[in-house]
């Protein structure tokens, strides 16, 4: 099992702060950095400094780093053209030497949209804008240099394109569909992704949902050992029961309800967790870390719990 660092910066952080959880995992030996995209904070948090823009970061990153992946888990529809996503993401990709990937899901929260004056269409109306983007994202991508790419839909049209520039990735960056959706989502995963991403579930629900996205695969004709299957989890390790009840502590949770619905206690409890989501097809976890500050904490992760799964 692949371990990927995930980050959520509208909790409050700077790029600064994400510049050294990057490095921490890129010195540490876990596959990726991938970061949220979020542009309010939630719960009870300040958020200062404020939120940072995703792709921006990435971009950062991608010339402060080597061999890490980087992505967003996951971009919203209705954040940004897509047009404009596709030239985004190409440009993190050739800036990083092709280490970029795209999460990309419907969007959900409609107070950050609020916030930054946003539209926020109804459920099908946003996957709707979803379905829509990875179509012209994939087109343009697609599209061989020199020749033209044309879109006409209900939400975007695109007409006589370019399509550059270019990802150094081909065919192009792995996009990232996820979500529990019980249609549509496994359409899209099927369709267009290089990896299907059930965050933040139960083992039991991980299983239902691996096995919903494999059937969508074989109805469209798709092997479905073609599509990477990962699982998200908030996560907190400590050497022993007093250190992971004090870094429990320190991002607001209690530790029965983290070993309960998350992924917490000593290396050992963490590796057996794991070992349960990867028995049901999961090869990638993305690791949420709520403290950004607490480096030791991807540290003992890293010597203690990567050696077991990787």
């Amino acid at each position: 099992m692949l371990l990927r660092i995930f980050t959520e910066p509208q909790q409050g952080a700077s790029y600064d702060d994400l510049l050294a959880v990057a490095r921490t995992t890129e010195e540490n030996g876990f596959d990726a950095f991938f970061r949220s995209d979020h542009y309010l904070v939630m719960g009870d948090h300040d958020g200062l400094p404020g939120p940072t823009d995703s792709w921006i970061t990435l971009a950062g990153l991608a010339r402060e780093t080597s061999r890490i992946k980087l992505g967003t888990l996951v971009s919203s529809a209705t954040f940004r053209h897509p047009g404009v996503l596709a030239i985004s993401v190409a440009q993190v990709d050739q800036m990083s030497g092709g280490r970029a990937e795209l999460g990309l899901g419907a969007g959900w929260y409609e107070a950050e949209h609020k916030a930054y004056g946003l539209h926020f269409p109804d459920t099908p109306g946003r996957f709707d804008l979803l379905t829509e983007q990875l179509e012209v994202i994939t087109g343009l991508w697609n599209t061989p240099v020199w020749e033209k790419y044309d879109f006409a839909g209900k939400h975007y049209q695109v007409s006589d394109s370019p399509a550059l520039p270019k990802p150094v990735q081909q065919p192009h960056p792995p996009i990232i569909v996820g979500g529990a959706g019980k249609k549509r989502t496994p359409a899209l995963a099927a369709r267009h992704a290089a990896e299907f991403n059930a965050g933040f579930r139960s083992v039991e629900e991980t299983e239902t949902l691996f096995k919903r996205v494999r059937a969508a695969c074989d109805a469209v004709g798709r092997d479905p050992g073609t599509l990477a299957l990962s699982t998200a989890h908030t996560v907190v390790v400590g050497k022993d029961d007093a250190e992971v009840k004090q870094r429990a502590e320190a991002i607001g949770r209690d530790v029965d309800d983290l070993k309960a619905n998350a992924i917490a206690g000593t290396p050992a409890e963490v590796v057996d967790r794991l070992g349960r989501f990867a028995a049901v097809g999961s090869t990638r976890q993305y690791v949420q870390i709520m403290d950004l500050h607490d480096l030791a904490h991807l540290d003992l992760i890293a010597a203690e719990v990567l050696p077991q799964v990787s």
